[in-house]
Order: C-alpha cells, then sequence, then structure tokens
C-alpha cells in the first residue's frame, strides 16, 4: 500500500475524536504482534469504516494468518479461519442442513463464515463454485440456505489471502468477484532491521499463538466502529473531488495496456475508501492526496492487462501510477 497510510497526520479537531484515537490505537497493539505490516493494518481498518473486504497478497511466512488474530482480538471481535482446498464445498463455508435423527428434523447449522473476520485461506486454491458461494455473504451480508435468508454478525469482513508466486492447482479469481473486494492489499517480506525484530521477539520467547502473552488486548471494539463509520459518512466532498475520482476511472478504460479498466463500483470505492483515510488522518474532507494514497489499492485488483502488455513485463501498479501522474489535480 502507499506508503501514505502509514502515519495519519493531525489536521483537524476530528483529532480528539474518541472513536477515532481507539481505532489509531489499534496499530499499536497490532504491531505488538506483527512487525513492518502498518500500512496493512491501516488498509483492514479502512474496509472496516468502509465495510468492505480485502485481498491480502503476500508469500508464506508474511503473518497474514497472525495480523488478521492479532486485529481481531484488539478489536474485540470473533475470527475464523478456513483453508481454501480444491475439496471444499460450499457448505463448508456457508454451513448446511442437518438431520437430527432425535426430532427428525432438519436444522442449520452455521459454517464458519458466520463470524465478525473471516480469513479465506489461499481462495484461489478451491474451485470457482465454492469461491462463488462466498459472493452473497460479501456482498449481502447474508447467507440463504434452502430459501432461507440469514443475517451475519455485524461487523464482517472476508479478509482473502493468496500467494502470488505459486500457480499450480490454483483457480484465478473471476472478475466479479475481485472486483467485490473493496483493496487488495500486498505484505512484502521484511527488511533487514524489521527482520531481525521478528527473530529477537521469538528469540526472547514470542508464540504467535498466544496473543494475551505478547501484551496485545482489545482497545477498541464494535460499537467505536459503528461510531466511526457514522462520522465517515459526514466527511465531506467537494464536487473536484468527485470530478477527480471519475477521470482517474475514466483514464483507466482508456489506457492502452488495459482490456478492462475500473467500473462505477470501483469509483464509488475509491470514494469511500478516501473518506475513511481523510477521517482517520483527522479531517473532515477529503484531498486529492487522500485519493492518491487509496488508488493502487483500490484498483488494482479492478482492471485487466492486455495479454500483449503481460508478456512485455507490464505491471499493473506502474500503469495505473502513470495515469495518476497524468491525470490533472483540483486545486
Amino acid at each position: 500500500m502507499n506508503e501514505q497510510l502509514r502515519g495519519p497526520q493531525m489536521l483537524d479537531p476530528l483529532q480528539h475524536d474518541p472513536a477515532r484515537q481507539a481505532l489509531l490505537d489499534v496499530r499499536n497493539e497490532v504491531a505488538k504482534a506483527v512487525v513492518g505490516q502498518d500500512s496493512t493494518v491501516t488498509g483492514m481498518l479502512i474496509a472496516l469504516l468502509a465495510q468492505g473486504h480485502v485481498l491480502l497478497e503476500g508469500v508464506p511466512g508474511v503473518a497474514k494468518t497472525l495480523l488478521v488474530r492479532a486485529l481481531s482480538a484488539s478489536l474485540s471481535l470473533d475470527t475464523k479461519r478456513v483453508q481454501f482446498t480444491p475439496d471444499l464445498m460450499p457448505g463448508d463455508v456457508t454451513g448446511s442442513l442437518v438431520y437430527d435423527s432425535h426430532t427428525s428434523e432438519f436444522s442449520f447449522r452455521e459454517g464458519p463464515v458466520f463470524t465478525n473476520i473471516l480469513l479465506a485461506d489461499e481462495i484461489n486454491r478451491t474451485p470457482p463454485k465454492t469461491q462463488a458461494s462466498l459472493l452473497e455473504a460479501m456482498e449481502e451480508r447474508q447467507v440463504s440456505v434452502d430459501g432461507v435468508s440469514r443475517p451475519l454478525p455485524a461487523p464482517f469482513l472476508v479478509a482473502a489471502t493468496q500467494n502470488p508466486v505459486e500457480y499450480e492447482g490454483t483457480y484465478p479469481l473471476p472478475e466479479a468477484q475481485l472486483d467485490r473486494f473493496l483493496l487488495k492489499l500486498t505484505m512484502p517480506l521484511p527488511n533487514r532491521t524489521e527482520e531481525m525484530e521478528v527473530i529477537r521477539r521469538h528469540a526472547s520467547g514470542f508464540s504467535p499463538r498466544d496473543l494475551a502473552g505478547a501484551g496485545v488486548r482489545a482497545v477498541a471494539g464494535a460499537q467505536d466502529l459503528e461510531r466511526a463509520r457514522q462520522a465517515v459518512a459526514n466527511v465531506a466532498v467537494e464536487p473536484e473531488i468527485i470530478g477527480y475520482i471519475v477521470d482517474l476511472v475514466r483514464a483507466t478504460r482508456a489506457a492502452p495496456s488495459f482490456q478492462l479498466g475500473v467500473s462505477p463500483r470501483g469509483a464509488t470505492a475509491l470514494l469511500n475508501t478516501s473518506r475513511a483515510w481523510a477521517w482517520l488522518s483527522g479531517r473532515s474532507f477529503i484531498t486529492p492526496d487522500d485519493v492518491k494514497a487509496l488508488a493502487l489499492p483500490c484498483l488494482r485488483h479492478r482492471v485487466a492487462l492486455h495479454p500483449e502488455a503481460q508478456m512485455d513485463g507490464v505491471r499493473v501498479d506502474d500503469v495505473l501510477t502513470g495515469i495518476l501522474a497524468s491525470v490533472a489535480v483540483p486545486r
């Protein structure tokens, strides 16, 4: 994610908002367990504020699971993890009807999707039918089984992971499902200083399975999130900012390297995430820099390169960065 997301600026009376301070404290709690992923934690908070979902991309071993568990613990939210495999069935995720021989009736047994934060590990390792079982849950915040709709807990966020370097035996996510993720966050390998800190912690007895022992505690909750969402909805958006967002997404549709540009849903997502970032930064209005900060994580999974561009080694992030540099910024 853009480096601008590492340190919220304090420019507005909003910095004294208790809900905002509680969410900023979450970053410090997660850092007790996870080293060097501040921007990813911020992205997860933005997704919670904007009521969206996150696609996490990173090689194995960069603490994706630990980050989600630490975030859930610091927000006092329930979390479940599902390892997506080729033999996973939709009912294994959403739940299914189970026959009770004592009552001679069917009862619904909830699947792991009935939680606050669902970690869908290696989502691209399961067939499209099971991937699609998450679509209704992600979009409608409910699960329908045997004609009955069952609401999911609130808040609800899917954090799906995929490995960017191992493609054998995988099922790439279709564009329709990718577009339902609010953000695509990349989790890089730590630098030398960060990696030394990771090893030092383990040498001192840190256990990823014991977050309480690492000092991680709940500093915010669902009520703080709800108050924060209401505050984010009141962040002002000037017409010039709306025009800037529209110009950016329309430029992706005209880019020669892209065969698929950003849809209007992507433009709305960029607006909502920019609002959340502005609020976290302590401002009651959006600036062009807020839009720039969220453009890559918000748009990179909503575009598709032409095969020729892929063969030439063109990277999506490079094309988007070029668009950001070419589209006129409102003054």
